[in-house]
């Protein structure tokens, strides 16, 4: 018997923003799936208009395991996670360790496929900057409907991520995405509907 499958299904069992009032909750595996459709999106952006040669499936997969070590060491909050250099490289290594544990939940000859998963490689660079930047959309899109929902608490958050999403300028497809496609988290149903023929 093999636990791996069953560790990951616990992923929708650890809330994000956990020190923040939030008018709806997210939790992980949520958060983690909406990070594999942006970054999908990302990377054919990238690659239709931007020159990129991206395997958009791949970035989408590599996406929907980018948080899986949180099953074992919680999603620790970021103003906790980046209070000092030390704290960050104890919690590098802690996440390092966690995703060699997971690792051992699969039968051996799965390992291999799965780690550059839960593990991450050097060369799918590419592919971790796209998720890093989508993991950053998604942040600042979480900021969005908590303040459209009337949430004040997350006004600071949304200034640092603003600043965060104004260093990947460099990113074409970011600020695409961003023109294109964000404004739309800000809208109610009835606004976004109105394009649909129902």
């Amino acid at each position: 018997m093999f636990h791996f499958f069953a560790y990951l299904s616990r992923m929708k069992l650890i809330d994000r923003w956990s020190l923040m009032r939030c008018v709806q909750r997210e939790n992980v595996q949520e958060h983690s799936l909406q990070v594999a459709m942006v970054s999908h999106g990302l990377a054919l952006i990238k690659n239709k208009l931007y020159g990129g040669r991206l395997n958009p499936e791949k970035v989408a997969v590599i996406a929907l395991f980018h948080d899986a070590t949180e099953v074992l060491t919680g999603d620790l909050p970021t103003p906790v996670k980046y209070f000092s250099g030390e704290i960050r490289d104890a919690y590098k290594a802690f996440e390092g360790h966690a995703a060699q544990e997971l690792l051992k939940l699969l039968p051996s000859e799965f390992r291999e496929d799965y780690s550059p998963l839960i593990v991450g490689r050097s060369d799918d660079q590419e592919a971790h900057e796209i998720i890093k930047a989508a993991d950053t959309i998604c942040a600042f899109i979480k900021c969005l409907e908590e303040r459209a929902a009337g949430n004040q608490e997350f006004s600071k958050a949304q200034k640092a991520l603003e600043a965060k999403l104004d260093a990947l300028a460099h990113r074409p497809e970011v600020g695409y995405f961003m023109k294109n496609f964000v404004p739309s988290f800000s809208l109610t149903l009835d606004e976004i509907s109105k394009p649909l023929e129902l």
